[in-house]
């Protein structure tokens, strides 16, 4: 499977949200591969978006989202869940990023079926936190980069075109008139 190159990222970033879906997430640990479709993602901008973590101006927790595009943003959320996101925009704005909030397993099931800690293949990856939980992505996947490095990385996936379904975000407060929920059902 070819990895996406860093042009994919380098475009509108609720775009990139929706072309993510159907593409695969491929994670190595030790010799163990393992990887699914993704099947949901949420789009975050800069200035235009007071739900995104960059909509006010640059952190440390932040600052990924400000850099190169097809870098990893990895987070830490209500005190015990990380996010994985991508950073993703066009050239014309300075921040986004599309967080993966679930992907179809496909292998090193039962692998990520001993990482969560759960036998339902159904419940596995069905969610931000469980995702990475299952791919085991931590603090230590912050900064990657996704078009190059081996151990994690987003590569082609299925050539059907599913209907996508595009409805607000979710667990945000403000800006809930964006409809930058997108899914696909495989």
């Amino acid at each position: 499977m070819n990895t996406l190159p860093r042009e994919f990222y380098l475009r509108d970033t609720v775009t990139v949200a929706k072309e993510l879906l159907g593409k695969r997430i491929v994670r190595k640990v030790g010799r163990t591969e393992i990887s699914g479709t993704i099947t949901e993602t949420e789009a975050y901008r800069h200035r235009d978006d007071p739900a995104s973590h960059a909509h006010r101006n640059v952190t440390e927790r932040n600052k990924v989202m400000f850099g190169k595009v097809g870098i990893s943003y990895v987070y830490f959320t209500y005190g015990m869940h990380y996010c994985f996101n991508i950073v993703a925009k066009n050239k014309k704005t300075r921040a986004g990023a599309v967080l993966i909030r679930a992907v179809r397993p496909e292998k090193g099931i039962r692998a990520m079926q001993k990482n969560r800690r759960q036998d339902s293949v159904r419940n596995l990856t069905n969610g931000p936190a469980k995702l990475t939980q299952a791919l085991q992505i931590t603090k230590e996947q912050n900064g990657l980069d996704l078009t190059s490095d081996s151990k994690l990385r987003v590569t082609e996936g299925t050539d059907r075109k599913k209907a996508i379904i595009a409805s607000p975000r979710i667990g945000i407060r403000e800006a809930t008139d964006k409809l930058w929920n997108f899914k696909i059902l495989i």
